[in-house]
């Protein structure tokens, strides 16, 4: 399990590379998991023993393995790539981002039977951010939200300024209470936190409550 806050002072001695080390973990534990299920299932003494129909449902299930360990690959991959390329700065609002991001998963939280609620402010300050990271990060954290939320729960989206130099993303679920999540789930955190703290944002969340906080600096 993970449930943690961590400093999002990347300028500490080490923090950074501590950071990369730890999400890298995560996406090798999740492969390790994916891939100890197909050895364990393809076993020459297991398959020799089994019917036709026995050996398709065997395929069906690997194959479905095999896109999972696939996808766990390409999210290590992504965040090798977000470490080793500069992000692609530019001053700009965060609000019509968030306005795309919920509008492209809202109908999944509806078709659910979940209320996506967006707080956000109608001016906000200008920060420096990867538009790009920016979105995908926000789109896993909200996905992330859905798949560990129940029917009629309310998922929180609120932006604020703490301070006048801060603009801060808040992605909650107040009723959500959790004392482990899967490895997944793990991974496509550690995703989501290379692509905030590329930018030195700040990236922290926790699960009881289910929690994301995101903090970006303003522009002078």
């Amino acid at each position: 399990m993970i449930s943690e806050t961590r400093s999002p002072e990347l300028s500490a001695p080490g923090l950074a590379s501590q950071i990369l080390v730890s999400n890298l973990s995560q996406g090798l534990h999740a492969m390790a998991q994916t891939l100890t299920i197909l050895r364990a299932s393809l076993g020459k003494t297991q398959i020799d023993r089994m019917s036709k129909s026995e050996l398709r449902e065997l395929a069906l299930g690997s194959s479905m393995e095999v896109e999972r360990v696939c996808t766990q690959f390409s999210w290590l991959q992504q965040i090798v790539t977000i470490e080793r390329f500069n992000p692609d700065l530019s001053a700009a609002s965060v609000l019509p981002l968030i306005a795309d991001v919920t509008g492209a998963v809202r109908r999944v939280f509806e078709d659910d039977g979940m209320v996506l609620r967006s707080t956000v402010p109608d001016i906000c300050r200008t920060v420096l951010i990867d538009r790009t990271r920016t979105h995908q990060a926000l789109s896993i954290i909200l996905l992330i939200a859905h798949g560990l939320s129940r029917t009629k729960d309310t998922i929180e989206l609120i932006v604020s300024s703490p301070s006048a130099h801060i603009v801060r993303v808040v992605v909650r679920n107040t009723t959500s209470y959790l004392d482990a999540v899967d490895s997944q789930v793990n991974l496509d955190m550690a995703l989501a936190e290379s692509n905030i703290r590329s930018q030195m944002g700040s990236f922290s969340w926790s699960l009881q409550p289910f929690e994301v906080q995101i903090e970006f600096e303003g522009v002078s």
